[in-house]
């Protein structure tokens, strides 16, 4: 469904997100209607707040669904940059499991 204003202007309004350990940041920022998962991120300026920040294209979701980078962005999606996990869970389980 297309919003009055993404047919008026040709721009969609998305959101880039990212959360590191002590710090979590939600970018809103308009973009043309067809960008991608990858050029929002590009777009949003989020390695400025997080210097070093560096984009796996495997951990790149919308709304907790992973999506490729240049997967089309629609009106309101949330795109989100995960972390890699600190530890396997399965081996965590294991762990506690064994101490049980």
């Amino acid at each position: 469904m297309s919003s009055g204003t993404e047919a008026a202007t040709g721009k969609i309004t998305v959101e880039v997100v990212y959360a590191a350990p002590a710090r979590q940041v939600l970018l809103t920022l308009q973009v043309e209607a067809g960008c991608t998962a990858g050029e929002a991120i590009e777009r949003s300026g989020i390695r400025e707040e997080f210097p070093g920040l560096t984009v796996d294209p495997a951990a790149v979701g919308i709304f907790s669904r992973k999506v490729p980078l240049d997967h089309p962005l629609i009106e309101g999606d949330r795109v989100e940059i995960y972390r890699p996990l600190v530890a396997d869970p399965k081996e965590t389980r294991r762990r506690r499991a064994k101490r049980r």
